[in-house]
């Protein structure tokens, strides 16, 4: 079996890549970093690392790479693939679209099983937003024949996979926790068998868990760990003030998801607690300004933090300690960061109100804008106090 995996990075490698290895498949990593490329073509192997105590090792073995600019060879391999997987960042998914088009133009014409293509990417929706941008590509004709035997799952992944540097150019450092659920429901042909993937026949529920939990308890810590001065997350949760605010977010989030969804408010809590004990894992050691990155797409209206603040205003529920963590985003002003730069530069040409209707749609007159802009002079009043 034929794994075509887009993206060598720490997730393609120490997640799916490792997963799909274990299940058996031939991993064809896509990279245009042609260092990693080379590297792994040369070794055909490489090892994950656990973020535990002694750092126990796993190897993944019989893997190989394509460069990302060899578009034909890509599109051979898809061609005659058993699965196609990404991980390579929402926004390069349009970019890959084209290969994965050209693939399944060929593939329509020479092989007859089914093949699910699969977005493991940090974002609602992945695998649709994927299949938009490789239907561009594609004829009425190819789009008749595609039907029934390409599709496009959505899934949620969750795994923690910090920055990191190492002598070995492809030893990748992960969490020990992981999470891959795919909605089975979508799946053309069998479904594939990893072990470690979960099949549901509904993915929202999942999707908003993990979004409004995992996500969300991870801006909280970022924005307001970084208005504090500290520069990573386990520090910025060491500081009594910044966890009480997550883990009041994410009972914010909790009472929204136990509303909408079946889910056991004693397991619920107990997810919660896993995720606050993940973020303050010192292995980790995750940059808060690395997590707060791309302020403008993580402030959006169906985003981690207005997303379920807006649906707690409108159920009536709390969303005190979501506000102050848009607050901190819209303060959020690290200069390496271009779209951190745009809304400062917006925040103070027209103001913290224009800024905050411009980049989170909270409509002008909706609670939450007041607990928002409330939540930043508090903010502002305590800087330099920490």
């Amino acid at each position: 079996m034929i794994a075509v995996h887009f993206g060598a990075g720490n997730i393609g490698r120490g997640f799916i890549g490792q997963l799909l290895n274990q299940a058996g498949y031939e991993v064809v990593f896509v990279d245009v970093n042609q260092t990693l490329v080379d590297e792994l073509n040369r070794r055909q192997a490489y090892d994950v690392q656990l973020a535990t105590p002694g750092t126990p090792k796993s190897a993944v073995r019989g893997v190989r790479a394509i460069s990302g600019q060899d578009s034909e060879a890509v599109a051979q391999t898809i061609a005659r693939a058993d699965l196609v997987t990404t991980a390579v960042g929402p926004h390069i998914l349009r970019h890959i679209a084209g290969t994965i088009a050209q693939g399944i133009s060929l593939r329509l014409k020479e092989n007859s099983r089914p093949l699910n293509v699969i977005a493991c990417e940090n974002m609602i929706g992945g695998s649709a937003e994927l299949k938009h941008h490789v239907c561009e590509y594609l004829s009425a004709e190819e789009l008749g024949e595609a039907k029934g035997r390409i599709a496009f799952p959505n899934a949620a992944v969750d795994r923690i996979v910090p920055l990191q540097q190492h002598a070995d150019k492809l030893l990748v450092t992960v969490e020990p926790f992981f999470e891959w659920v795919v909605d089975q429901s979508q799946i053309a042909g069998e479904t594939p068998a990893i072990e470690g993937v979960t099949y549901v026949q509904d993915l929202t529920p999942y999707i908003e868990r993990k979004l409004f939990t995992v996500n969300t308890g991870h801006a909280v810590t970022a924005y307001l760990g970084y208005l504090y001065g500290y520069a990573t997350i386990d520090e910025a949760l060491r500081d009594e003030e910044i966890r009480s605010a997550a883990r009041g977010a994410l009972q914010e989030t909790g009472a929204l998801l136990l509303e909408k969804y079946e889910f056991g408010k004693e397991t619920h809590d107990a997810y919660v607690e896993k995720i606050l004990g993940r973020y303050a894992n010192p292995m980790l050691a995750d940059h808060v300004t690395r997590v707060a990155r791309s302020p403008i797409r993580k402030l959006s209206a169906n985003d981690r933090l207005v997303g379920p603040a807006l649906q707690c205003v409108e159920r009536g529920l709390s969303a005190e300690h979501l506000g102050l963590a848009i607050a901190a985003a819209l303060l959020f002003d690290y200069a390496e960061d271009p779209e951190a730069t745009q809304i400062q530069a917006d925040r103070l040409e027209h103001g913290v109100a224009h800024a905050l209707r411009s980049y989170t749609g909270i409509p002008e007159g909706n609670p939450l804008e007041q607990i928002v802009l409330g939540a930043v002079r508090s903010l502002q009043e305590k800087a330099g106090t920490h």
